[in-house]
């Protein structure tokens, strides 16, 4: 099957080197032209020079994937694509699109009679040799269709249809909410470790849990590797982005009444870790020197 990838940041790159590397023909288009020509030099997909000579050089039920950033440039993509494309053809959107999103384009694509599936996608950098986990939403028939594509891409098993469109990147949307709070954990665990009376050896423990304790992971499996590289995590600022994943994940569980205090504080911790100095923290300082006459730290 021939697939159009627009996106060849590191994922949409490694996304196309397995699709090529398993016998789809695959053309390639990225803002950045030295990108295009590094993945057909390295793959053997074709090039393109732009969206249109993308959509020229599909055939048959044209098949495009668009792996490009939530928001403005996920909409200004489908936008162009809407007006290159046929009825019957098919969009797929792997990024981390908001669901809501998804489901409003879904139905300007269908106003076109052009199929619109939402593809939540996990793998990171790993993808390449291990596999994507796709979470799947769309009609049967545009999902069945582009099939092949979902099962080379993912490893055995990693690849669920999960329902309408709209369905693919909810579930991711939880999926990614759940590894924050999984991530806060692991974090505040080792912080206690490393601020415990004990000389503990972080590295050797992370390779200790690995074999056979209930808190074994492939997250802790690269927290191991992470120590292996650099055993105290030196030059290593402790800030942490969020990409959106997990505010939508509270936002939907305050739509639906679901507590989440887990998400929701490791959301939060996040915020935290992006302030040099934090305003809130000086306010409980100065109140508990006045109720109780705590001393207070001064700069």
């Amino acid at each position: 099957m021939k697939i159009g990838m627009i996106g060849l940041g590191r994922m949409g790159g490694n996304m196309v080197k397995r699709l090529t590397q398993n016998g789809h023909e695959v053309v390639a288009y990225d803002r950045s032209p030295d990108a295009v020509t590094e993945i057909a030099k390295s793959t053997g997909a074709v090039g393109a020079a732009s969206i249109p000579d993308l959509v020229n050089k599909l055939e048959g039920r044209r098949v495009v994937w668009m792996m490009v950033p939530s928001g403005d440039p996920t909409e200004q993509t489908l936008e162009t694509l809407l007006s290159l494309l046929s009825p019957g053809d098919i969009i797929i959107d792997g990024g981390n699109s908001n669901f809501r999103d998804s489901m409003r384009r879904a139905k300007l694509a269908h106003a076109q009679q052009i199929e619109f599936i939402d593809s939540g996608t996990s793998g990171g950098v790993w993808g390449l040799a291990n596999g994507y986990c796709l979470m799947v939403g769309g009609s049967d028939d545009a999902v069945h269709y582009c099939e092949p594509i979902f099962t080379t891409l993912a490893p055995e098993d990693g690849y669920l249809h999960t329902g309408a469109v709209g369905s693919g990147h909810f579930v991711k949307m939880v999926h990614n909410g759940i590894e924050y709070g999984l991530l806060q954990a692991y974090a505040e665990g080792f912080e206690i470790l490393k601020e415990s009376q004990f000389p503990l050896d972080l590295p050797a423990i992370t390779k200790l849990w690995n074999h056979g304790s209930v808190v074994r992971s492939w997250l802790l499996e690269l927290l191991e590797d992470a120590y292996a590289k650099n055993p105290g995590l030196k030059d290593i600022r402790g800030y942490v982005e969020d990409s959106g994943e997990g505010r939508w994940t509270v936002q939907e569980a305050i739509n639906e009444n679901v507590p989440a205090p887990v998400i929701t504080a490791s959301l939060f911790a996040r915020f935290a870790s992006r302030q040099e100095e934090s305003y809130g923290a000086k306010v409980i300082a100065a109140l508990r020197n006045e109720f109780g006459g705590h001393a207070v730290k001064t700069e």
